[in-house]
């Protein structure tokens, strides 16, 4: 499979008209497949509350536009944040099992490529801190 502008356009288009102002792509080999691999569009005001995967790190590139990503410590505090974009650096980065973070889009037309260990689940609410 070939990555091109015509299937980020599409992405870009279809996370526009989301109300979340984000979708994804998913890009496994099958439902079997026990990994994370995605491609995810997202816009600003799009809202990626800080959170945590307790079982995998989570590994991210920017193909087009930029991100911020927020580290914060158990409390809630903001312990390190870095733009990333797809045409400066960092463009990739890693994101530690048990972190605490969230992204932050600044710029339409954003795409993300995520891969996390694991079959999807959804986020646990102990998983999600509210600040």
């Amino acid at each position: 499979m070939i990555i091109n502008q015509q299937l980020l356009d599409s992405l870009t288009l279809q996370a526009k008209q989301n109300p979340r102002l984000r979708q994804a792509y998913d890009l496994r080999n099958s439902s079997d497949d026990q990994s994370q691999r995605m491609l995810n569009a997202l816009e600003p005001g799009t809202v990626l509350p800080i959170h945590r995967h307790r079982a995998t790190s989570e590994v991210t590139s920017v193909v087009r536009g930029r991100v911020r990503q927020n580290m914060y410590d158990d409390n809630g505090t903001l312990i390190e944040s870095f733009v990333a974009s797809a045409d400066g650096f960092p463009n990739f980065y890693v994101t530690p099992c048990g972190m605490w973070h969230n992204t932050e889009c600044l710029e339409s037309g954003t795409v993300i490529f995520e891969v996390k260990d694991g079959a999807y689940e959804p986020l646990k609410a102990e998983d999600v801190m509210d600040v």
